[in-house]
């Protein structure tokens, strides 16, 4: 993918965080930005420290120190009414789809629509709503159906769609690609394109899949030791004579 532009604002500004758990330093000092309409894909290997991140991002953890801001609030200065508005903003999608088995596809999408009313008001009638977002992801059809009734594919495109019906500003992507067939693989780095485009969403994918790094990739960050061992364009790093970063491209 292209660079993104210089001049993009920052939309999400991590300046060095920290999280231990006893003896356990997790995060020692990791900065990261995220630009407007940027994608940044994040690798690291298991026990690195992005779940902990991603917690402390949306505010689920509390670092040790650091600041994180997001679209210009300082996370840790808002209280949790104003938190949970800021997360309306935030869309993820995890890497078990984790959709409600006991709901149909609609009633999924309904969940987040119900829960935040606050954004968009009681709606009488949330199905077009529904509808768009599920034609985003190509399965309007699916509307009346049970997750059970899904291939793997399916229900991650079916969580992309409840992720986009909130309409947020960013997406964090939790392995995206991860468990679904190489064809199925590229459908959703070819749909989290798309989206990207369309809505200009800003977009941090956490992955091991150094395909989809490629392929979505504005820039990356190779998380190592708990920070930011290395940054650049895949192409940049996927050169490098680096022993520790080689080690993610081989």
């Amino acid at each position: 993918m292209n660079e993104p532009s210089l001049n993009k604002r920052p939309i999400i500004a991590i300046s060095d965080l920290k999280k231990s758990y006893g003896d356990n330093h997790v995060l020692n000092g990791f900065n990261m930005v995220l630009n407007e309409g940027e994608n940044l894909v994040i690798m690291g290997k298991s026990g690195s420290g992005k779940s902990v991140m991603i917690k402390c991002l949306i505010g689920l953890e509390a670092p040790d120190s650091g600041t994180i801001e997001v679209m210009g609030e300082n996370i840790g200065e808002l209280d949790r009414s104003s938190l949970d508005e800021l997360r309306t903003e935030i869309g993820f999608l995890f890497q078990g789809s984790a959709l409600y088995d006991s709901m149909t596809v609609r009633e999924n999408l309904e969940f987040p629509l119900r829960r935040h009313t606050k954004k968009f008001g009681v709606l009488k009638d949330t199905t077009p709503l529904v509808l768009e977002a599920l034609e985003n992801v190509g399965l309007a059809h699916t509307i009346n159906l049970m997750p059970v009734e899904l291939s793997g594919g399916m229900k991650r495109r079916v969580a992309l769609a409840r992720t986009l019906i909130l309409q947020p500003k960013i997406i964090l992507y939790d392995e995206p690609t991860t468990g679904l067939d190489p064809i199925t693989a590229k459908e959703i780095i070819q749909l989290m394109t798309s989206i990207q485009k369309k809505y200009n969403t800003s977009a941090l994918i956490i992955t091991h899949d150094v395909d989809c790094a490629r392929a979505i990739s504005n820039r990356m960050i190779l998380l190592v030791d708990g920070i930011n061992y290395a940054e650049g364009t895949y192409q940049e790093l996927s050169i490098s004579t680096d022993p520790k970063v080689q080690a993610f491209f081989k």
